[in-house]
């Protein structure tokens, strides 16, 4: 969005009367659909200050920046159980999800699973959205933060359970991309910001030093003071099977 106001505020300052038109637009009432943009870019073109072809590239420019801001208006539920999972799946079709059939124990503790010669990879998939940590109180779409920017950013990845899987796959969206990282469970038990997200017996005293494999279930939260530490896993899409086995096999 950034990209896009400085891109329109430079053609503002083209307009013959521009600063009667920012008065104008300060003062501006909006009503969907009609709002401020729509408003600035029927302006630029009536003064032909933009042209229709600039137009277009103007509009699939900030599209290509924008490809997956529609995921930031998902409930959490909706974008890590179902979008999460059916992403994955789509990009990666030989992962399966588990049922009792092929897993007799199972009760819904990993989400899927990868055949292998020796026996399933058991996958626990979790999905984050990059946020800006600058736009606390703003909402979620408005905090949509892009792979290319150099602000301070969060994700969170919660309920982590690695007592429960062999393999960790991590997806995040950003506005423009989506990232992915493979991670062996023993990398998340042993990560120096692993926390438990529920307090248990063994956790309830959060001052007190404790083991981290007594940590059932945990949180880590990644920003630019800590995404070093999984450099390493990052993957492209089309290699995250490979990426699987490796870290299954480490």
């Amino acid at each position: 969005m950034e990209i896009l106001e400085q891109e329109l505020s430079k053609l503002i300052e083209k307009l013959s009367n521009s600063e009667d038109f920012k008065v104008k637009l300060e003062n501006l009432q909006s009503v969907y659909p009609f709002n401020r943009y729509e408003y600035i870019i029927s302006n630029l073109l009536a003064n032909n200050v933009l042209s229709l072809p600039m137009y277009i590239d103007l509009r699939n420019n900030y599209i290509d920046r924008n490809l997956y801001l529609y995921l930031f208006e998902m409930a959490p539920r909706t974008f890590g159980d179902t979008w999460g999972l059916s992403h994955l799946l789509s990009i990666e079709p030989c992962l399966k999800r588990p049922n009792k059939k092929i897993d007799a124990t199972y009760q819904g503790e990993y989400d899927l699973y990868l055949p292998y010669t020796t026996g399933n990879i058991k996958i626990e998939v979790k999905a984050s959205r990059a946020q800006d940590r600058d736009r606390t109180d703003e909402p979620m779409i408005v905090k949509a933060f892009s792979s290319q920017s150099k602000g301070n950013f969060l994700m969170n990845f919660q309920q982590l359970k690695p007592s429960c899987c062999d393999v960790f796959v991590w997806l995040v969206a950003y506005r423009d991309c989506i990232k992915y990282w493979v991670l062996k469970n023993a990398a998340i038990q042993k990560h120096s910001d692993f926390t438990p997200q529920h307090r248990n017996e063994s956790t309830a005293n959060r001052s007190k030093d404790y083991d981290k494999s007594e940590i059932f279930e945990g949180q880590i939260m990644i920003t630019n003071a800590n995404i070093d530490t999984i450099k390493d896993y990052l993957v492209d899409s089309r290699g995250i099977r490979q990426a699987i086995i490796e870290q299954y096999e480490v």
